[in-house]
């Protein structure tokens, strides 16, 4: 997308529950200096209040693109018992290899969700990324997902103290006005033990942190501290109905900012 497209949109806090549901992609290190296979962890959590996580279902699809190439990873993937601070949950896990050079652009898309309390399905299309040896290569290119956030800053190296900015897709096209719910990695997973590490923060009071798409799909929200943070876009996509009931379709996107030393 072009920076053009780049414009500032309104952060507030919204009186939605803080505790936010997140589809998580993870492993701890995005800039890898050599090439190496990467441990990575699936969970749909709630990683801010480093609260309840839900159980995952066999994933629709699992891959990386790497230049343009996609590699399926669904066979890669072993089910998994993610221990949060609340409770335990059905998860994945894999590892990957990593051998060239550039952007890898890992993607889920996981089963729909049955929120009962809320009478509806959640489906969050994920969107994370690792690099190798710094040397850029497609990281701000649409995948081609049902709805997906593209990011406007390298998403592997943000300065924590600057803002990110994204815009939002639906079957290729801008989305204007959409919720974005921001989420902080408070407590990053040991992903050999699968559970949370210690928590680093807590959700401000207010409600969870919100984002509005601009005309053109785009938000940008200020990052205050190093980590990795998520932005999800909800609703975005077309799909709104699963299995006889409303389908939340969501984008989600991870990204990492690091302290200036």
């Amino acid at each position: 997308m072009k920076a053009a497209l780049a414009a500032t949109a309104l952060a507030t806090c919204a009186a939605t529950p803080a505790k936010a549901h997140f589809q998580l992609v993870y492993t701890p290190e995005v800039n890898l200096e050599k090439a190496g296979e990467i441990p990575l962890l699936l969970a749909f959590w709630h990683p801010f209040a480093n609260g309840h996580a839900m159980d995952m279902g066999k994933p629709l699809e699992f891959f990386v693109i790497h230049k343009g190439e996609k590699t399926d990873l669904l066979a890669k993937l072993s089910p998994i018992s993610f221990r949060g601070a609340e409770n335990a949950a059905a998860g994945f896990e894999a590892k990957v290899p990593v051998r060239r050079l550039g952007d890898y652009i890992f993607v889920l898309v996981p089963a729909p969700y049955l929120e009962k309390s809320e009478g509806k399905f959640i489906q969050q299309i994920t969107k994370s990324f690792v690099n190798q040896g710094g040397v850029p290569g497609g990281w701000n290119e649409p995948v081609g997902l049902a709805t997906e956030i593209v990011p406007l800053n390298k998403p592997t190296n943000i300065l924590a103290g600057s803002t990110f900015s994204g815009v939002v897709l639906s079957e290729g096209k801008p989305v204007a006005g959409a919720e974005i719910e921001i989420e902080y990695l408070a407590a990053e997973p040991d992903i050999a033990a699968r559970k949370p590490g210690k928590a680093k923060a807590s959700p401000p009071p207010g409600g969870a942190v919100v984002a509005i798409t601009d005309a053109n799909g785009v938000f940008t929200f200020g990052l205050p501290k190093a980590g990795f943070w998520g932005f999800a876009a909800l609703g975005s996509g077309s799909a709104k109905q699963h299995d006889g009931k409303p389908l939340s379709q969501d984008a989600v996107l991870w990204v990492r900012a690091y302290d200036v030393k």
